[in-house]
């Protein structure tokens, strides 16, 4: 071996080091811990690894810091699978490292094409933030879709810096974060190098936080329209072993009786119990759903409550994830069905090649997905159901909202996460679903995180995971639609055009 040829590996490997450092500021940066400052600056050492280099190392490199960043964020898969699905901890990693590698493809593409346009003249500036927030938009409709982690979920509790979603989605978040990585690079480049200040650069990010803050504040300090409702979250902390066993249905519902008797003291209150919390058909069980009934018109309250449902299609049965409103008066005020279903949890694709994969929720066959956004019309507002995974999709929010829902209701089960990051990255990113719509929404977990989150995304109270609680909070119902509820990802569509109009420029100039 040269020392011309030594020197060359050690540098690739110094490259490779700094692409697996920005993983873990990814990782970091996202609930837990939740470090959101480091998602400003954990592209500057891809960055740094990428210089000067030909786009298959660039993807080679990006490729790199997204299996470390996804495989960090996303370690609680092995916990649900192992856990709950049954799976030898061998398939169990096998899947894992399968779904880290397809997401790890999206910055890797994105470096790629960052280095093609560097070749073609087009700058970081331009193209990393267009690039990186129409890779994301691409992943959350591509294979049903998994717009988990998107960047801009990192900021969640910087309520002046996300009140623009409701005009960009969290999109927009991620477009700034992603902006300003590259100026924080630039900025060290220069630094390091002695080479001339990137004043322009610089001036672009600040005039556009100046904006996206005056806005924010602005957001924060009007003053919310409509009434005051209160409400009552209660969280059963059923364990998952026992949820769906027969022989506990009874100890289940006395134990939600018990817990919403003690804690709603006062009438007309929107009382929500959590996914699956009648792990039975509420349709057939004649005995349940009178008790259920009784103690709404007891508690003058509405309630709603998850339990599955089932209908009749063509001599064919379809069972369904539901929530259910029951009104001060004891009828079954309406049905909402789940819309987008969580694959190999509540249904197995392509079952016929993956016979050693269960579906997650046992003791009912595979569900299907409701028919349309059904709004239940409430004595304290109009309601949209988000049913667990519902909540990290903005247009199935924004179908209900569309649909005339004032109040968001987000119903889960989170024991399939145990206690790792995955309850607190779910609920971080309802806190957006909130902010979009400009409209409260209320959780109620099986075992946490309960919350109430108004509609400039304050989390009015949370839930501790595994354990007996009930939550009350007050909401003020929605009262318009919002810009991006009207247009929906318009602006993810508008960095979507720019990077093709990045891509035939390469192409042209490739040619040329």
């Amino acid at each position: 071996m040269t020392a011309r040829t030594a020197i060359a590996g050690e540098a690739t490997a110094g490259r490779y080091l700094l692409a697996l450092f920005s993983g873990v500021l990814l990782a970091l940066s996202f609930p837990l811990p939740g470090i959101s400052p480091l998602a400003w600056i954990a592209f500057v050492p891809l960055f740094l690894a990428t210089d000067r280099v030909s786009p298959r190392l660039g993807f080679q490199f990006g490729f790199t810091a997204g299996c470390v960043a996804y495989a960090g964020i996303l370690y609680w898969l092995n916990v649900v699978m192992m856990n709950y699905g049954k799976l030898h901890w061998t398939v169990s990693v096998t899947l894992y490292l399968t779904l880290v590698g397809y997401l790890a493809l999206y910055p890797g593409a994105v470096l790629w094409l960052v280095r093609r346009c560097e070749g073609s003249r087009i700058p970081l500036l331009c193209s990393f933030p267009l690039l990186w927030v129409s890779g994301e938009a691409i992943r959350s409709y591509i294979l049903t879709g998994f717009p988990w982690a998107s960047l801009g979920y990192s900021q969640y509790r910087t309520l002046p810096l996300i009140q623009i979603s409701d005009v960009t989605g969290v999109y927009g978040v991620s477009f700034l974060v992603a902006l300003g990585n590259v100026v924080f690079y630039r900025n060290w480049v220069s630094m390091r190098h002695r080479k001339p200040y990137p004043v322009r650069a610089l001036l672009l990010l600040v005039l556009l936080l100046a904006a996206t803050m005056v806005y924010g504040v602005t957001a924060l300090t009007r003053v919310e329209k409509g009434e005051p409702r209160k409400v009552l979250l209660v969280q059963g902390n059923i364990p998952q072993d026992v949820k769906w066993d027969p022989a506990f249905q009874d100890a289940t519902l006395k134990t939600y009786e018990r817990l919403t008797r003690e804690a709603c003291r006062e009438p007309g209150t929107l009382v929500v119990w959590p996914e699956s919390a009648l792990p039975f058909f509420l349709q057939r069980e004649p005995a349940y759903a009178a008790r259920v009934r009784a103690l709404a018109v007891e508690l003058k309250s509405p309630l709603v409550v998850g339990s599955p449902a089932y209908e009749q299609e063509g001599g064919r049965m379809r069972y369904l994830n539901s929530a259910y409103l029951i009104s001060e008066q004891g009828a079954i005020a309406g049905r909402s069905d789940k819309l987008h279903l969580v694959p190999f949890g509540e249904y197995v694709p392509l079952a016929p090649l993956l016979p050693f994969v269960n579906k997650l929720v046992t003791g009912i066959g595979d569900f299907s997905p409701g028919r349309e956004a059904v709004v239940l019309p409430a004595s304290v507002g109009k309601l949209g159901v988000l049913v667990c995974f519902e909540g990290i999709f903005p247009e199935v929010a924004n179908a209900y909202v569309e649909r005339g829902a004032q109040v968001l209701v987000n119903i889960t089960n989170d024991a399939w996460f145990g206690r790792s990051s995955a309850p607190y990255q779910h609920l971080s990113m309802t806190v957006f679903r909130a902010v979009e719509n400009r409209v409260p929404l209320v959780r109620a977990a099986n075992t946490g995180i309960s919350s109430v989150i108004d509609s400039k995304g304050h989390i009015r109270g949370m839930t501790q995971l595994f354990q007996e609680a009930t939550l009350s909070g007050e909401v003020r119902p929605g009262t318009g639609r919002t810009f991006y509820n009207r247009f929906g990802d318009l602006f993810a569509l508008l960095c979507l055009s720019g990077s093709i109009g990045m891509g035939i420029a390469c192409y042209r100039g490739r040619r040329n």
